[in-house]
């Protein structure tokens, strides 16, 4: 943790290996409340699948776990610890990663700056983890001193996703990494996932679409109106016709679904 030491308070875990719970968590943006007592667990080592429409809640989900909201009731735990409140800059030291969906790299600054800001905590060897960046996104190291705002849709989430890397996350949690990108760029940072999660890092990704989120997440919550109306095998989840088919995959009025591949190549940069 960079040397620092925080006064975490330490908790039991109720049962199972639980790496991150929240229990009874309750949100609002000023007089508005979006989250409804949200309660579940992300065991060590998964690749959880947070699912929902816009405005279900999933992106303030991710910003209550990284310590940039603080929920109004309810309790976050991380790694056996109570780390309710806790800011974000203690929580990213103690090992909670984010790459925000459509906000994870500066555009005005070359990639190198975008590593060079993501690193300035690292006290020692800042440029072995650039540059093992890189490496795993050998298309960045060609781009090296292009500003951010410049590189397609796929790079830029390269970007986002080497930025959150850089600090060794334990808990990686990385919203709409599939949004406006082809199939290929996708199975491609789907790729990248798999491995950083086969190293220990335990995943949660939020997704609008249960084919793309279906392909990495053995098991998913699915949120509605800022609640939770599911918690299990994803494989579950496809089986659910009434949220599956009519939230997910745009059945109604008898008309055929339309895959989460063709929304992608519509939305492909």
């Amino acid at each position: 943790m960079n040397g620092q030491s925080f006064n975490f308070c330490a908790v039991a875990s109720p049962g199972g290996d639980w790496f991150v719970e929240l229990r009874d968590v309750e949100f609002s943006y000023g007089p508005v409340q979006v989250l409804f007592g949200v309660s579940f667990t992300v065991e060590r080592g998964e690749v959880l699948g947070l699912l929902g429409t816009n405005g279900a809640g999933k992106s303030t989900v991710l910003r209550v776990l990284a310590g940039l909201e603080v929920p109004r009731h309810g309790s976050v735990t991380f790694d056996g610890r109570d780390v309710t409140g806790v800011p974000a800059e203690k929580l990213s030291a103690a090992g909670v990663g984010l790459v925000m969906g459509g906000k994870a790299i500066f555009p005005d600054l070359t990639v190198r700056e975008n590593l060079q800001l993501a690193g300035f905590t690292v006290r020692t060897g800042l440029q072995d983890r650039m540059s093992r960046e890189l490496d795993r996104f050998p298309q960045l190291k060609q781009r090296f001193d292009t500003k951010a705002g410049s590189l397609s849709g796929g790079e830029q989430q390269q970007l986002g996703l080497a930025k959150a890397l850089l600090l060794d996350p334990t808990l990686l949690c990385i919203d709409e990494l599939s949004l406006g990108l082809s199939p290929v760029i996708v199975a491609e940072l789907f790729d990248v996932v798999r491995r950083v999660n086969a190293d220990g890092c335990t995943c949660v990704l939020v997704e609008q679409s249960l084919n793309v989120a279906a392909q990495l997440c053995g098991r998913a919550v699915f949120l509605e109106k800022g609640a939770v109306k599911f918690d299990g095998p994803t494989a579950d989840l496809l089986e659910r016709g009434d949220l599956a088919r009519a939230v997910f995959l745009g059945a109604k009025n008898g008309h055929k679904p339309e895959t989460a591949t063709k929304r992608s190549r519509k939305r492909a940069r």
